[in-house]
């Protein structure tokens, strides 16, 4: 329902920022001890209509009767709770004409059931982070929320009546099939994810593996209610079924409530179809070509692939590492440093049949695409011929076991995984794949390329003849029931605490301090699952004048500083942080550069020690640097011609207009690539020597750590680090007085628009008025689907896949922003205007209800508690609050939460009146509005055309 969309590194303005923060959030989540949880299975009492089945590493499986399968996976760490159900149905499951179906009803499933008419509203009263998800053989709803009796009880509830019960109207299939259509335009507006559509659906001929989850236009569009609720019936039902519960729950507790709520549901008498259409040995090198409007170029590559169940999934895995990593990769290399392309990247998901690798090239306008293409296909050839070494190997190995560790400590985040294996034939599947990464040889990973990895089993943009066709039989999937057959696997994770995480309790437990150059610490020791633990250092640097003409300069500093040291080069680092089984990122922007950590407590210590030695040691290569500036010039045009970039670069441009040159100048396309390639490696090195200390830095660390030696670290690596020119906050300016504008953006060949609005006004967010204004822009467009905007824009007219607003207030100045945005098709324009004025014009003169403001209230007060869950976000806070000159606490927050429960309807509607003007926002729009107005035009009866100019 939620598509995600990858990030790619960039220079953002500020709100741009803002807005980004709205959409994203990150998850690092607590851990389960193997004593805590195999003791509760075990002690748990097993109702007589269920039946056990496995337990393996801290998960156990149940059966009910009904054939409902049921896995259990506590997690005492932290007070959240995941609901996850999985039907095994995906795109494969779909017939002729049935194209998106599965899909399709995942939106429908949201449209309510007898007990659960509203379910946007509920899903937004007990603070969930929710969504639902389709992909080719399953397809997934979940809810994440405070572990609370309550809570569970509703999930449990609100997936046992929908399973069965959901409504299927045809008066909402009327509407959501305009908005699941918004989401297949919104794809075909990315030239990168259409040549994979593309590439796949040339690549298999039968099998629908080469169709896009999503489906065909067409289809969605005619498909008629009954086959729609004939195919909800046939496959939502519970022996298709798997419900996993991960978290803070009692076990025994939780198995009788899901028996409640899910055994009553009778088994079904239906005989599910198998799929048996098996995708015949290719027998030639295909091709397919796409031509679209944009500024980049690319090639593709695929290859028909082993099951995810089979053995060989595992070596492919290695072996797509092997080719893809950075810096080591062999395509990376072969593509990137001889500056053949600008980016590349691989993947080769599990899947329940024989699959696909796929690899991807994009390259900038000047660099030849017929070279490119002979580099990469020579690269994937010789892997065949030329074996891996042991290095290579060992490497991906590490970097793939490091990632699965870091899964296996995230109980939300494993829990969800567990859907992709439970779609390939089992949940089990998971620690196979572990145990078979564990043997991976280079000879094994020679004879699966030499296997697979042959020009006539390839898909890519030519066909070329080949009159001694050399084919590729892929193997059946295994018995995945004799695989995992009495599989016990090892110990499980470590638990953590039972933390809590009111702002009182995180006050405290931390421990602030200084150093004698000026640094600021915050330290908040607890026991987590894994003994895993956040840290982020945030360096301060330079003022006004001395910043100027230096935003470039600022994030490409930041960049390069993990790319070489006195002591270690940029793969070293990489290889140093995966054996040590860390995550450490680095960033620049405006006044600050930050470096984000996620380590282990025993490995923190070494970690730190690369980190440091990378902020204080950085030596700049040259070479590094080329490929950073064209990666983010690739990066840069790509966005050219896309309506969301271009949309959100021109409000910021329009509504923060600081002059050219200042640190919060939002750039143009053509200056910020005219800028980027003026850069010189004299200007990093200069820029670095000016600006980079500690002086003015702030650490913050969360979760398992040694508390004397984490101080003793930070006073020896940072604590007498100064930089040569001085700091002072550059404060935000509020442009009160800017007129506001209405733009209206073409861009070619687009077949989705993008609606961009932003205003300013003075608040800061300690302002006493800012909390009825967070709260109605809340019941405006931020929470959830059942906001104002949503509820009407994209739930009753079917207009939007993504509709919303935000609002944020500066910490240190008055100044605050309101935005907002949507996704719709160029031909709905129209439609959408209106519709967005009303409801913001009816919000402003009628105000909001009792009833939104308590259920507000109780969403935003328990999707604040689940942020305080995350110790990332804990420690990000510290990191900012640490920099206020007067100081800053939780108590803030407590505060902030004491004031959001007090608000009356006559408090926000107030503040609404005071601040919410439509004729004050300014408002973008981009997309290819000719096209559309064609298309209308075309529509219209020959009589009517011309008819104005007469008069």
């Amino acid at each position: 329902m939620f598509t995600p969309t990858p990030f790619f590194r960039s220079g953002r303005s500020r709100l741009e920022l803002i807005r980004t923060s709205t959409l994203a959030t990150t998850f690092l989540i607590g851990s389960l001890t193997l004593s805590s949880a195999q003791t509760q299975s075990a002690s748990a009492t097993v109702p007589e209509s269920v039946s056990k089945v496995t337990t393996v590493e801290g998960i156990t499986e149940y059966r009910l009767r009904n054939g409902l399968r049921v896995l259990l996976f506590p997690d005492p760490s932290k007070p959240t709770v995941t609901v996850n159900i999985t039907y095994l149905v995906g795109s494969r499951h779909e017939g002729l004409g049935e194209s998106g179906m599965a899909h399709l009803l995942e939106h429908m499933v949201f449209k309510g059931s007898p007990k659960h008419k509203n379910i946007m509203q509920e899903l937004t009263e007990h603070g969930t982070w929710p969504n639902g998800t389709t992909w080719l053989d399953r397809t997934n709803y979940f809810e994440t929320f405070s572990a609370t009796d309550e809570n569970l009880k509703w999930a449990l509830d609100l997936e046992s009546d929908r399973m069965v019960n959901s409504f299927i109207d045809k008066k909402d299939l009327e509407t959501e099939f305009t908005v699941v259509r918004n989401e297949f335009e919104i794809g075909e507006n990315s030239p990168q994810w259409t040549l994979e559509k593309r590439v796949m659906s040339a690549a298999y001929l039968w099998h629908n593996y080469g169709r896009s989850t999503i489906g065909s236009k067409e289809d969605i569009e005619r498909v008629p209610i009954e086959n729609l609720k004939a195919f909800y019936q046939r496959y939502y039902q519970p022996d298709n079924a798997v419900l996993l519960v991960a978290g803070k729950f009692d076990e025994a507790k939780t198995l009788d409530l899901v028996n409640q709520f899910f055994g009553s549901i009778p088994r079904p008498t239906r005989q599910l179809p198998k799929t048996y259409t098996v995708e015949p040995t290719q027998d030639g090198e295909r091709h397919t070509t796409l031509r679209r409007v944009g500024d980049t170029q690319g090639v593709a590559a695929a290859y028909h692939v082993p099951s995810g169940s089979h053995p060989d999934y595992a070596v492919m895995d290695v072996l797509n590492d092997v080719l893809t990593n950075e810096p080591s990769g062999r395509l990376y290399k072969a593509l990137i440093e001889n500056k053949k392309a600008a980016s590349q990247y691989g993947w080769t998901p599990a899947l329940h049949d024989p699959g696909f690798a796929y690899f991807y090239a994009e390259l900038r306008k000047d660099q030849s695409i017929d070279s490119a293409r002979t580099v990469m296909l020579a690269t994937l050839d010789e892997v065949s011929k030329k074996a891996p070494t042991a290095e290579e190997v060992d490497r991906a190995k590490t970097k793939l076991l490091k990632d699965i560790d870091l899964l296996f400590k995230n109980t939300d985040r494993l829990g969800l995984q567990l859907s992709e294996w439970i779609a390939t034939g089992d949940w089990r599947l998971v620690f196979l794949y572990r145990d078979a990464l564990r043997k991976v040889q280079p000879a094994d990973v020679q004879r699966v390329a030499a296997a697979y990895f042959k020009p006539s089993n390839r898909t890519v943009g030519v066909f070329i003849p080949d009159q001694k066709p050399d084919r590729a039989d892929v193997p059946e999937s295994p018995d995945v029931m004799s695989l995992v057959k009495d599989y016990k696997g090892e110990a499980a994770v470590a638990s953590g605490e039972a933390f809590d995480v009111s702002p009182a309790n995180i006050d405290a437990r931390t421990k602030r301090g200084a150093e004698a150059n000026g640094l600021k610490y915050a330290l908040l020791p607890k026991s987590t699952r894994g003994n895993s633990v956040n840290m982020q250092i945030r360096l301060r640097y330079g003022d006004e004048t001395s910043l100027m003409n230096q935003s470039i300069p600022a994030r490409f500093t930041a960049s390069m500083l993990e790319r070489g040291t006195k002591t270690r080069s940029f793969q070293q680092i990489k290889d140093e942080l995966d054996k040590l089984k860390a995550r450490a990122y680095v960033y620049g922007y405006g006044q600050s550069a930050t470096v984000r950590i996620e380590a282990e407590k025993d490995k923190l210590p070494a970690v730190l020690k690369i980190v440091t030695d990378y902020l204080k040691n950085p030596t700049f290569p040259q070479a590094e640097l080329d490929k950073l500036k064209q990666e983010a010039l690739a990066q840069i045009e790509s966005q050219k011609q896309e309506p969301q970039a271009i949309a959100w670069k021109t409000v910021s441009r329009l509504t923060e207009p600081y002059p050219k040159g200042h640190p919060f100048y939002t750039m143009t396309f053509d200056e910020e690539i005219d800028a980027i390639n003026k850069l010189t490696l004299a200007d990093v090195k200069e820029f670095y020597k000016n600006f980079y200390g500690t002086n003015n830095a702030t650490v913050a660390v969360v979760g398992a750590f040694d508390e004397a030696a984490v101080r003793k670290q930070i006073k020896d690596e940072l604590g007498s680090w100064k930089s040569a020119k001085p700091f002072t906050r550059i404060p935000q300016k509020l442009f009160a007085d800017l007129k506001p504008q209405t733009q209206s953006i073409q861009t070619n060949d687009k077949t989705s628009a993008v609606f961009a609005g932003g205003m300013q006004f003075p608040m800061r967010d300690d302002d006493p008025e800012f909390p009825a204004l967070a709260m109605a822009n809340y019941i405006l467009g931020e929470g959830m689907l059942n906001s104002r905007l949503a509820t009407r824009i994209r739930v009753k007219d079917g207009l939007s896949y993504g509709v919303g607003s935000y609002v944020y207030a500066d910490d240190n100045d008055q100044v605050a922003n309101f935005g907002s945005y949507a996704i719709y098709n160029p031909e709905n324009g129209e439609k959408f205007d209106n519709a967005f004025r009303e409801e913001v014009q009816r919000m402003a003169k009628d105000g909001v209800t009792a009833e939104e403001v308590k259920a507000a209230k109780s969403a935003m007060l328990q999707e604040k508690q689940l942020e305080r869950s995350q110790d990332g976000a804990i420690a990000n806070k510290w990191a900012q609050y640490l920099t206020k000159k007067e100081g800053r606490s939780f108590t803030y927050d407590a505060d902030f939460d004491k004031k959001l429960e007090a608000l009356t309807p006559e408090q926000i509607n107030a503040v609404l009146k005071k601040y919410l003007d439509y004729s004050k926002l300014t408002m973008v729009k981009a997309g290819d509005f000719e096209k559309a107005a064609k298309k209308a035009a075309e529509k219209q009866p020959a009589s009517s055309v011309g008819s104005s100019a007469k008069n």
